[in-house]
């Protein structure tokens, strides 16, 4: 796996990850839920300069111009619920792409730290042959996006695969550099060394979920 972590560079994008962090504004869902997105535009842009490129003939008012323009069947598949606000982020730059959205969360069946991930809903157009964005804010364990993953392929074989995180965990990245196709890239804003032992990545900044939507039963 190919991993992109943009916020060991000095940028704008850190001012964002900040502000997600901190108790004090991440209390203001409307904020935070915007300072995904404008994440979401960052590592969008960033991954843009990976995709295939061909040039085509412009028409403007006043004669013909080259473009380079980017030639990939992007479709860009969430994770529900927490991935909203970064699809929306992707989709603002990406806004001819293909959208497909699957559930995944953590099951405790017996009332203990132990879960399982239970994926039940995906709706999406083919994948086939396609370039694949796969957006999920949080990277902890990475058990989610390895099963959203096995869920996926059996609908199809995508060309290429984008993971897109605001935040992760170097377990969660190790783990599923295990189960994806070797050449896939990860794009991701910030990494942290730790996880707890319910599995939340420390010091992270919560629940992105919760954060952006409200809290859930």
């Amino acid at each position: 796996m190919i991993v992109h972590q943009l916020g060991k560079n000095n940028s704008i994008l850190n001012k964002f990850i900040s502000e997600i962090r901190a108790v004090s504004i991440q209390k203001d869902a409307l904020r935070f839920r915007r300072n995904i997105e404008r994440i979401g535009e960052i590592l969008g842009y960033e991954l843009s300069k990976n995709l295939s490129y061909s040039s085509k003939s412009i028409t403007t008012p006043l004669g013909e111009k080259q473009m380079n323009l980017y030639t990939n069947d992007v479709v860009l598949c969430s994770i529900l619920r927490a991935g909203l606000p970064l699809h929306q982020g992707l989709l603002n730059y990406f806004d001819d792409a293909e959208n497909a959205f699957i559930s995944a969360y953590r099951h405790h069946p017996n009332n203990t730290k132990d879960f399982e991930i239970v994926v039940e809903y995906f709706a999406s157009p083919s994948i086939e042959n396609k370039t694949l964005l796969l957006a999920d804010p949080m990277l902890a364990t990475g058990q989610s996006l390895v099963a959203v993953y096995e869920a996926i392929k059996k609908h199809g074989t995508p060309k290429e695969i984008h993971i897109i995180a605001v935040l992760g965990a170097t377990e969660g990245i190790d783990f599923i550099a295990n189960h994806f196709p070797e050449n896939t890239h990860l794009w991701i804003a910030a990494v942290d060394a730790v996880l707890n032992d319910k599995g939340y990545i420390v010091p992270g900044l919560g629940d992105a979920g919760d954060l952006a939507f409200g809290t859930k039963l």
